[in-house]
């Protein structure tokens, strides 16, 4: 292995660990980090049957589905700045365009397309195999709230 592709591998599973870390409910739906690009990311949600709407469908909520979109959309603006800053979705617009299949993981990529001093702009598709055959479709936006402030909890009195 490269030394280059060793660094993108090594750089992949950090920002693994700080998506999962940092956000808890990312962590207890399972979402993987699997690669990125600039203004890119894609994330896999892996089938787990308490994910599931329907029982006899065996196909995952739409809310989890929802959930995929909005992480991925996030991570894309994360993947488009400069440096690590505060971010909040301001507006996820979704289109489910087919029903996912049974008991299979899901694939969500998005691309932030556009970032202006408070906002960032971004499209994400979820998919299982095929992105040129989405599940659903997103367009969002998200608020950048703290250009030139870093990213840290609140310290108590």
């Amino acid at each position: 292995m490269s030394d280059a592709a060793r660094s993108r591998e090594e750089q992949l599973e950090l920002y693994d660990q700080g998506f999962t870390q940092a956000v808890p409910h990312n962590r207890a739906l399972g979402l993987r980090f699997v690669d990125f690009a600039d203004g890119e990311a894609t994330i896999v949600l892996p089938f787990a049957e308490h994910l599931v709407g329907n029982p006899e469908s065996g196909v995952l909520h739409g809310g989890a589905v929802t959930s995929l979109l909005d992480a991925t959309c996030g991570a894309a603006v994360f993947m488009k700045l400069q440096s690590p800053e505060p971010i909040a979705t301001l507006d996820l617009r979704i289109d489910y365009l087919k029903r996912g299949e049974p008991r299979r993981d899901l694939c969500c990529k998005a691309h932030c397309y556009k970032v202006t001093r408070h906002v960032a702009f971004v499209r994400g598709i979820a998919y299982h195999d095929d992105e040129s055959d989405p599940i659903a479709a997103a367009s969002g936006s998200f608020i950048i709230q703290g250009r030139g402030r870093p990213i840290v909890g609140k310290v108590a009195p």
